[in-house]
């Protein structure tokens, strides 16, 4: 592939971002989905339903997904193996499936007004990507209904063929596919996960303050933790 010339500026030619914490409110977006979701499988048995928030980590009492929930950084995969431990009647694919469907429809509560936002860091000439660990199907959806789908070069799921973080592979491949050395992408997100993803590919490491983590949490493994992404123009620019 022949390098893609962009203009180098400030710190870095390409953001990739994170989808759910990131781009996202993580709590306000998915926190009553979560709670719907459980009381869907669960069928409103109230044994099930503590059996399979159980499994997830998800508080009912608080209505919210705990920090350490396989919910935050896992695969849809993953998320539906824990399931079906306490669901012996409903397969994993049977679960993976739904929680895909339900979670493409899910009330977004974007983190900034992220139209003007991505604009802007298009019109730098910096080449925006989106590497997450839900479904390619559920990332364009969620982007398409946000209305931001274009502004974004490269959407990848941990079933999109290159991997799922923490490894480095799928961030790897935005950089590749946009022509990018790895030292001038920032990886943005709000897990540990996303960071040591970023680590590992060579890039640079932004966490925020939008997901379960906290400031604490992120900051071994990030160049920089921000309170959302509204802030990353300022970082990017000293």
């Amino acid at each position: 592939m022949n390098k893609i010339l962009r203009p180098v500026s400030g710190r870095a030619d390409g953001i990739l971002f994170d989808k759910d914490g990131t781009l996202f409110d993580f709590h306000m977006t998915w926190n009553a989905w979560a709670g719907d979701v459980i009381r869907e499988l669960a069928s409103g048995d109230p044994e099930l339903i503590v059996q399979v928030a159980g499994v997830i980590d998800f508080d009912l009492d608080a209505g919210s997904i705990l920090p350490s929930s396989i919910a935050i950084a896992e695969t849809n995969r993953h998320i539906a193996e824990a399931i079906a431990t306490v669901l012996p009647d409903r397969g994993v694919d049977d679960i993976e499936q739904f929680l895909v469907d339900s979670a493409a429809s899910a009330p977004l509560s974007p983190a900034v007004p992220l139209a003007p936002f991505l604009a802007g860091l298009v019109g730098q000439g910096l080449a925006l990507g989106v590497m997450t660990n839900d479904s390619e199907y559920g990332a364009r959806a969620h982007l398409r209904s946000a209305g931001v789908e274009a502004h974004f070069s490269f959407v990848a799921g941990f079933d999109s063929g290159f991997g799922a973080k923490p490894a480095p592979d799928p961030l790897l491949a935005f950089a590749r596919s946009q022509g990018l050395t790895p030292s001038r992408v920032a990886m943005v997100g709000d897990s540990i996960h996303d960071l040591m993803a970023g680590r590992a590919a060579g890039m640079q490491t932004v966490g925020v303050l939008t997901g379960p983590a906290s400031g604490d949490d992120l900051a071994p493994f990030a160049d920089m933790v921000l309170p959302d992404i509204g802030h990353l123009p300022g970082w990017l620019s000293t």
